[in-house]
């Protein structure tokens, strides 16, 4: 199969309401910002919405995101994979890291927006762990739409999504041209299973403990208690899965204490809240 053949838009998925031809949108180059100030490149976030980058605070996560973003090649698209439980702040570092890179374009993907729909998700039960771990993701779409196109060698032409979370259907974006030197960031858990890891050119996973991170899922909430227990026990089952099945904190090029996620702190692998 071709490059293109494979990211042609699938039976059953609905034409962005642009009419005429499907056009491919080439991303607009990122001006690299000079030492002395200037003109910053463009992060264009899996919205597709681009705007310039902001300065990075000089706080404490700062010597983090460098650690993380060091010894990636410069002189073509990078894959770098931010990993983590539910509520580790993956989108948050996600997004420090894109406002940190200053010196090459920034496409920024969500692995949620390649779930399957509901009817596959659930299709185990709808509070199986074992359905959260194998089904909720559409990896033949996330590869051959995103991963496959945008590594190394790739040609670059990309799909940013194959689900709209706010229908719960399957969709089908325009295609995009990311730059031939953009750094690609993929946020979203389950980042290094079998299926994935050999796709990144670097990777961090987010480790916090599973209390905090409960605890943060339950913030966000509104959920009847009762719902809100049984969907935990179904992603904490799930989470149990993946980390026995892959150790992301062993395939991780770096892994981050993120229990607050004001102060991230590098730590040694077995450090990790996630090996005990």
């Amino acid at each position: 199969m071709t490059a293109r053949a494979a990211l042609r838009r699938p039976r059953g998925t609905r034409r962005p309401a642009t009419g005429g031809r499907e056009r491919t949108r080439r991303r607009p180059r990122a001006r690299h910002a000079r030492a002395t100030g200037g003109t910053l490149g463009t992060v264009v976030d899996a919205g597709g919405r681009g705007g310039a980058r902001p300065t990075p605070t000089e706080d404490l996560r700062t010597p983090v995101l460098a650690r993380v973003v060091r010894g990636l090649p410069a002189r073509r698209r990078a894959l770098l994979a931010v990993d983590g439980i539910g509520a580790s702040g993956k989108s948050t570092f996600a997004a420090a890291l894109a406002g940190h890179v200053r010196t090459r374009p920034v496409v920024l993907l969500h692995a949620d927006d390649f779930f399957h729909p509901a009817a596959v998700r659930h299709a185990r039960g709808r509070f199986s762990p074992e359905g959260f771990w194998l089904d909720t993701y559409d990896y033949d779409a996330l590869v051959s739409w995103a991963l496959g196109p945008l590594c190394r060698g790739g040609t670059g032409l990309y799909r940013r999504a194959s689900f709209d979370r706010d229908t719960g259907a399957a969709t089908c974006p325009d295609v995009e041209q990311a730059p031939e030197d953009a750094l690609v960031v993929v946020e979203g858990t389950f980042l290094h299973r079998d299926e994935l890891a050999t796709f990144w050119d670097a990777s961090v996973y987010l480790d916090v403990p599973t209390d905090v991170a409960e605890r943060r899922m339950r913030q966000r909430g509104g959920l009847d208690e009762q719902l809100a227990d049984a969907l935990l026990a179904r992603y904490a089952g799930a989470q149990r899965l993946y980390l026995a099945h892959a150790r992301p904190w062993e395939r991780a090029s770096v892994v981050v204490d993120n229990t607050d996620p004001t102060a991230p702190a590098v730590i040694a692998p077995a450090r990790a809240h996630a090996a005990r």
